[in-house]
């Protein structure tokens, strides 16, 4: 599904190192953990767009490539795939760097709706200059 040559898409958004307490009994770092850092690093640009509070409403889809093994430098990269009135859509790459190998490769994908809300979790609109500024 990725060839040798790819590269990540989007801006590096965080990046952590996969210990064992996320792991399951062979070494490979359970799904939820994985999905969970996703939806931290798209929450992160979401909330830069919507200029503050964020939740999300949707994982509309998720693509597990390769296992991510105990040790390993997770980096979640984000890019914006659109702006609604009040929602945001961010598309999330994981990519992995294994301690041993040092060579980079893409473990998951997935894109995540975001809504702004306001101080009392009300849906609000997205400011119009949120296209501009995300770039």
């Amino acid at each position: 599904m990725t060839n040798e040559n790819a590269t990540p898409r989007g801006k590096l958004t965080l990046r952590v190192i996969a210990l064992d307490r996320d792991t399951n009994s062979l070494g490979d770092i359970y799904a939820g953990w994985l999905v969970s850092q996703m939806d931290l690093a798209a929450n992160s640009m979401a909330a830069q767009v919507a200029q503050g509070r964020t939740a999300t409403v949707s994982i509309q889809r998720v693509d597990f490539i390769s296992p991510v093994r105990v040790g390993s430098e997770v980096s979640c990269y984000t890019e914006l795939a659109g702006i609604g009135n009040s929602s945001i859509k961010i598309e999330v790459q994981v990519w992995t760097r294994d301690v041993l190998t040092e060579t980079p490769r893409k473990v998951s994908e997935g894109l995540f709706v975001f809504v702004a809300v306001d101080q009392a979790g009300r849906i609000r609109k997205v400011p119009e200059e949120a296209d501009s500024n995300s770039q």
